[in-house]
């Protein structure tokens, strides 16, 4: 039996109509990591201090898929993000190259031999550091087939151990690309020693039909999507395999049993999107993490549960958290996961108070929409702002965007109750991401609005000390 591996494309395809923050892109893995995909395909390296955390991040939450990066053609960008993919169970590094002349021409200004020996110093230099590496021919067919040929064999030499042919044009019927792959294996005998995949767009909405016909030609390897928009589904090709693959000598890892809740919830993640105006980020499902911290955890338990929340910590940061930690955890069996969330909110990083609030008006109801007049102090100076949001925190939360002049992800927004009765105490916990990087805010108040603003304010200020946007 072949194994067909199915390499999973849905966060290249993020600037497609849809957008996820950084804790769904990892969420999303997760996901994909149960469901039993191949490979995670992740977007390139754009912003180096943000990206390699996200990369980082997403390798430490994989378990046993394998995760791809791709490569910038020179080279550039290699060491930063092998040092950033290294500690992943299963790396791979991409070198992604059009091979069309057209393409080659307007894309990187390459003549044929030019484009040969930048595929075969960056795929030579990717080997050195990966042992499985995948050459991405783009626009396969469409080049001219001697210099296809020609680049083919210049990456397997060079080290690729996965050899993709794109149609990126989408200019094939299944059987003409089965026609293609065939006339492409036989005339490059190293493809088979090797893993040979293929990537369909799905602008004749045949992607999975030309991916099933290249399967026919002996590929191992699809390029497709749990959220597909212009590629292969995930689900169909999964299928097929599943219900005709003894017939065609062909298995997959994608857990069948599982896909339709999966994919059902990585399509809801993807769909749900956020409000262009709302500071909310309304796609990711909170996890039921299971963990729980008792008096009887040291320090370097109590910091790995930190770091599980997604904080990057100094020492003396760490220490204050565990501090208090133990003053909480000697007077209660167990401390759970989101009460140390909120002792890290009120523990680390307590830094001089940039913004302070002075005065915040919130008008809401079941026939307006929900306004937020909100006055903060920065220095001597008072600012205000005004907005309209879905409702009163979103509202508060726009005012105070717009009166900082910048927007950050929001990554967790938490309610909880500290006292009981009418009068009850209300605590909330905001957390903010900003290059990447997690700060959180606590905010107490009877005005659950009011400790909202607050908590907001107190993450907001620590973002603003440490990169010292004044």
């Amino acid at each position: 039996m072949a194994n067909i591996k199915i390499s999973d494309m849905t966060m290249k395809q993020a600037a497609e109509g849809f957008s996820l923050s950084f804790k769904e892109k990892i969420e999303l893995s997760k996901l994909l990591d149960k469901l039993g995909v191949s490979v995670i395909e992740l977007e390139g390296v754009t912003n180096p201090k943000v990206d390699a955390l996200r990369i980082k991040s997403i390798a430490a939450a994989v378990k046993e898929s394998a995760i791809a990066v791709p490569v910038a053609l020179d080279g550039e960008d290699l060491q930063d993000i092998w040092n950033a993919l290294a500690d992943a169970n299963a790396p791979r590094l991409q070198v992604v190259a059009p091979l069309s002349a057209v393409q080659m021409e307007y894309l990187y200004h390459k003549k044929p031999d030019g484009m040969l020996s930048s595929i075969k110093k960056t795929v030579s230099d990717c080997a050195g550091l990966c042992r499985d590496v995948e050459f991405i021919a783009e626009d396969a067919t469409r080049s001219e087939f001697s210099f296809l040929c020609q680049a083919l064999d210049a990456a397997v030499a060079a080290g690729a151990t996965t050899v993709t042919l794109c149609d990126t044009a989408a200019s094939l019927l299944p059987a003409e690309f089965a026609d293609f792959i065939a006339r492409v294996t036989d005339a490059v005998p190293a493809l088979k020693n090797i893993s040979v995949g293929v990537g369909c767009p799905d602008n004749l909405n045949m992607a999975v039909s030309c991916s099933v016909a290249a399967l026919c030609q002996g590929v191992t390897e699809v390029k497709a999507a749990a959220y597909a928009i212009h590629t292969a589904d995930l689900s169909h090709i999964a299928k097929i395999i599943a219900q005709r693959g003894d017939d065609f000598g062909w298995n997959t890892s994608v857990r069948t049993t599982q896909l339709g809740r999966i994919v059902g919830q990585i399509q809801w993640m993807c769909q749900t999107g956020k409000s262009k105006t709302s500071p909310f980020d309304a796609g990711a499902k909170e996890e039921e993490t299971g963990i729980y911290l008792t008096a009887h955890d040291d320090l370097t338990a109590v910091i790995k549960a930190v770091e599980h929340l997604g904080y990057d910590l100094s020492a003396e940061d760490n220490n204050k958290v565990y501090d208090a930690f133990k003053a909480i955890a000697c007077k209660k069996e167990q401390v759970s996961i989101k009460e140390l969330d909120a002792i890290v909110a009120s523990a680390a990083m307590q830094v001089p108070s940039t913004y302070t609030l002075d005065t915040y008006v919130i008008t809401s109801g079941n026939t307006i929409s929900s306004t937020a007049h909100l006055r903060l102090k920065k220095k001597d100076a008072v600012i205000e702002g005004v907005c309209i949001g879905d409702g009163p925190i979103d509202a508060a939360f726009l005012a105070i965007e717009q009166i900082v002049g910048c927007h950050y992800e929001l990554d967790d927004f938490q309610i909880q109750a500290v006292t009981e009765g009418r009068g009850a105490m209300g605590q909330t916990i905001v957390k903010l991401r900003s290059n990447g990087r997690l700060y959180s805010g606590r905010g107490i108040s009877t005005d659950i609005v009011g400790a909202g603003i607050r908590a907001y304010l107190s993450a907001l200020n620590k973002i603003v000390y440490e990169e010292e946007i004044v």
